[in-house]
């Protein structure tokens, strides 16, 4: 997916400037989620909203789809900080004639999958369908990695190869391509990396985020609020994608994480029965400094459009 509109990160910088800052040992607004300090204990907090016509096309995909995803983006925040997901609330709004069984279908079987049942939310009325849930999680003692930790000569890897969610996009779109191609599940019920996160976490990831914008869009997230430059010198596509879909197309939800060199994260992953992370490149002294190889790194990915 593309935008060709600009505005949702500026947007959002100015709606943090409107608001509070946090207290000492909480994060706020500007991460994957939240992160609040509560009996002495860290909670992880994260809400995300699924519109259809936006961010799934019911003339290609499923009302269940729709609800299995909803659910699975909010959990993919918690995972971008290693923590684990606890709890969901989801609000629904949509014209009289959704699906409410169908829709829920997927909500229901996202929760399973993940253990994070739906405790509650609410129904409202309205013109177009807007599914939102907000995620709790919890995080062992070290406390969440944030994507604010990266330091000049740190690895960067990521937790699979990229670009299969725009592929199945592009496929489904086509009509040439059967509903169980990779791409085509990818794009319809995309996974939530919990495991990896927390495996990054307790093998040392100095920074963490999900691809959700795509590669080009989350590196830059995440090496702004680290203050390091970046360079990618391989980008891990997958199979049946494009080059551009990979560093662009988003909502592949892999996490994209940063490590000492030398740090065994891929020794972690073996030990844990997981894919090793996929070393794409390293972080640099040079803040704003965001290469693919020795061309700049493309200005690519999604963003939602504000004024």
């Amino acid at each position: 997916m593309d935008s060709n509109g600009r505005g949702e990160f500026e947007a959002i910088e100015r709606v943090r400037r409107l608001l509070p800052a946090p207290p000492q040992g909480h994060t706020w607004i500007g991460d994957d989620a939240a992160v609040v300090v509560a009996g002495g204990s860290e909670m992880v907090l994260t809400a995300d909203a699924v519109v259809a016509g936006v961010h799934a096309d019911l003339s290609l995909v499923g009302l269940d789809d729709l609800g299995w995803k909803a659910v699975a983006v909010s959990v993919s925040d918690v995972a971008a900080m290693g923590a684990s997901p606890s709890h969901a609330l989801l609000t629904v709004t949509g014209p009289p004639d959704v699906d409410l069984d169908l829709l829920y279908r997927g909500v229901a079987e996202a929760a399973e999958t993940y253990s994070c049942p739906v405790v509650g939310g609410d129904l409202a009325g309205g013109a177009q369908l807007v599914v939102s849930v907000f995620v709790t999680g919890t995080v062992d003692a070290g406390g969440p990695v944030l994507r604010s930790g990266a330091c000049d000569g740190d690895s960067v890897y990521v937790t699979g190869p990229l670009g299969s969610s725009a592929a199945g996009l592009r496929l489904l779109q086509a009509g040439a391509v059967s509903e169980g191609h990779p791409c085509v599940l990818a794009h319809r019920r995309p996974r939530a990396r919990v495991a990896e996160g927390q495996v990054a976490r307790s093998a040392g990831a100095t920074s963490l985020i999900d691809v959700s914008d795509g590669l080009a869009a989350d590196v830059g997230h995440l090496a702004d609020a680290s203050g390091v430059g970046v360079v990618i010198e391989h980008v891990p596509v997958a199979d049946g994608a494009s080059v551009d879909e990979a560093l662009g197309g988003g909502e592949d939800y892999e996490l994209v994480f940063t490590a000492p060199e030398g740090s065994p994260v891929r020794a972690a992953f073996t030990e844990a029965g997981l894919r090793p992370p996929i070393r794409i490149g390293r972080c640099t002294s040079d803040a704003g400094m965001l290469r693919l190889g020795d061309e700049p790194l493309p200005r690519t990915g999604w963003e939602h459009a504000w004024q």
